[in-house]
């Protein structure tokens, strides 16, 4: 059986999850303590620990009270341990890690930030990316370069296609709005936001094999020849619609 998963709103429109299995509870990005700490309380689980996937302020602000309240341990990726909250387990791309009984993929997804991380648990059937792959988007180029991004998003879309796709925002409304400016003729585009308005089906999670259908920044063979970019190597017709999602 899969992990149980929490989706949790927090702040404006970030994400937190929890995972709940027999060995326990864990905590993906914590943005803000109180809905996570009231979700735990009311469930009556006890928090193990806190994995973090970047340094954003809006990921980490809520794990000093949670630590705090719950004794969590907290997960951070080693590259990026001087600017995350203190870590009990520093990690590694690519090294080995166990999560509630089950192995767990670290990836390595730097682009929006340097050092980003996102957790892949392949017998669930999960992959937390933050703000890496999004729901029909993908995160903002803070830190790193657009080819950085593209290689992190090329990892993520060779993950099976019914991986269900954890990101750590609800940006539904512009990425799809910037989706259809670049998509138009994309049934499953206009299928997937209009379940979203009708709150049929949440922005996010969302499978890779939706977001492949859907999201512009994984269908670049798709968009390329719309964009007279038909003879561009995939990076760099990635940058011009990550670009134009940013004049947007």
């Amino acid at each position: 059986m899969p992990l149980e998963l929490v989706t949790l709103r927090c702040l404006k429109d970030n994400y937190a999850y929890l995972l709940h299995g027999d060995e326990g509870t864990v905590l993906i990005d914590a943005p803000e303590a109180a809905p996570i700490l009231r979700e735990l309380a009311a469930r009556g689980w006890s928090l193990s620990a806190i994995l973090l996937t970047h340094h954003h302020s809006d990921h980490v602000d809520g794990v000093a009270e949670i630590v705090q309240t719950t004794g969590a341990m907290v997960i951070g990726a080693a590259a990026d341990a001087h600017r995350l909250p203190p870590l009990d387990l520093r990690i590694t791309p690519g090294e080995p890690l166990e999560v509630l009984g089950e192995p767990v993929q670290i990836i390595d997804v730097s682009g929006h930030t340097v050092g980003h991380v996102a957790f892949h648990f392949p017998q669930s059937g999960y992959a937390f990316t933050a703000d890496s792959l999004m729901a029909m988007g993908c995160g903002r180029l803070f830190e790193g370069t657009a080819e950085m991004m593209w290689d992190s998003l090329s990892r993520l879309n060779a993950l099976p296609a019914d991986t269900l796709i954890c990101s750590g925002h609800d940006y539904c409304a512009g990425n799809g709005a910037f989706a259809l400016s670049v998509d138009p003729e994309n049934p499953a585009l206009r299928d997937r936001l209009d379940a979203v308005q009708r709150a049929e089906q949440p922005c996010a999670p969302a499978t890779l094999a939706q977001e492949r259908e859907t999201n512009p920044f994984l269908r670049v063979a798709a968009l390329r020849p719309g964009l007279g970019m038909e003879d561009a190597p995939d990076a760099q017709v990635f940058a011009r619609l990550r670009a134009m999602k940013d004049a947007f």
